[in-house]
């Protein structure tokens, strides 16, 4: 999901941006001082357009919209405003020869390891656990019923409401995620405000340090 540009290539970019729309020294490109396994950048244009991405372990996040300086701060707000990935419940589906007892798959039925769930049974305590590409089965020895399942998808923090089980399910769940703008990180209106080597990003996850290139 690595669509923007490069940091590498960021310079380029805002030497190619369209005349001057707005003039700010909040303009330029910065590097995410965090590491070594995090690496990132903002490109803030002088059009009044922004890029972001983030690359960290598993996660991926990328954003591009309108950014807006308030009082001393820059402020960012993704444009168009992405739509949030989803869970929904799909029709259970054979995994080698066999339906699990719960499956998470992206829309095309392949599945999806390291989800975690906690199912709850008609008696003694509830289970917790994670996923694996071929889902998760109950062992053979358990024969107590699954009522109910939640599930919560760790990397990006996907998350749906309780999935009561019914005698028509037979004990079994397939959680579909539907990916729509899985990634892109939604910010309205999260500020910056300028320090010594660049800019302090807020944000609801936490604060991020960028430092500006191509200054000493």
């Amino acid at each position: 999901m690595r669509t923007l540009l490069p940091i590498a290539a960021f310079a380029a970019v805002l030497i190619a941006a369209p005349a001057a729309a707005q003039d700010s020294p909040f303009v330029g490109e910065y590097s995410l001082a965090e590491g070594p396994d995090v690496g990132g950048g903002l490109l803030i244009r002088n059009d009044g357009r922004f890029q972001y991405m983030l690359a960290a372990g598993a996660l991926d996040e990328q954003a591009e919209g309108r950014w807006e300086v308030r009082g001393d701060m820059v402020c960012l707000t993704t444009d168009p405003k992405p739509v949030p990935p989803a869970m929904e419940k799909g029709a259970p589906i054979e995994v080698e020869g066999a339906v699990p007892t719960l499956l998470v798959t992206w829309p095309n039925g392949k599945g999806i390891p390291g989800v975690d769930f906690t199912i709850g049974f008609d008696s003694g305590d509830p289970t917790e656990d994670y996923t694996q590409v071929y889902g998760w089965t109950m062992p053979e020895d358990d024969e107590r019923i699954p009522r109910w399942i939640e599930v919560r998808e760790p990397i990006y923090g996907i998350t749906a409401p309780r999935y009561e089980l019914t005698e028509a399910d037979g004990g079994k769940l397939r959680v579909i995620i539907v990916p729509n703008d899985i990634g892109v990180v939604n910010f309205e209106g999260a500020c910056a405000e300028k320090t010594e080597r660049g800019l302090t990003l807020h944000r609801a996850e936490g604060d991020m340090r960028f430092v500006r290139l191509g200054r000493d």
